[in-house]
């Protein structure tokens, strides 16, 4: 489970943004978005795929 330390007299909102980079950085929010409905098999290789072929369009137009 994540935690941020807040303290003394330290905005809530800064120590909601350190919270929020922490989740993303751990992709916990993006596991449980993920999570939240069930994808069939296919689905899940065809987005997989696209994502690979994404990459890949990525790594090729940086030279890579």
């Amino acid at each position: 489970m994540s935690s941020v330390k807040v303290r003394i007299g330290e905005p809530i909102d800064r120590a909601l943004r350190a919270l929020k980079k922490k989740l993303d950085k751990e992709g916990t929010m993006k596991a449980a978005k993920a999570h939240r409905f069930y994808d069939k098999p296919s689905v899940k290789s065809r987005l997989k795929s696209k994502a690979a072929a994404k990459r890949a369009r990525i790594a090729l137009r940086r030279g890579g």
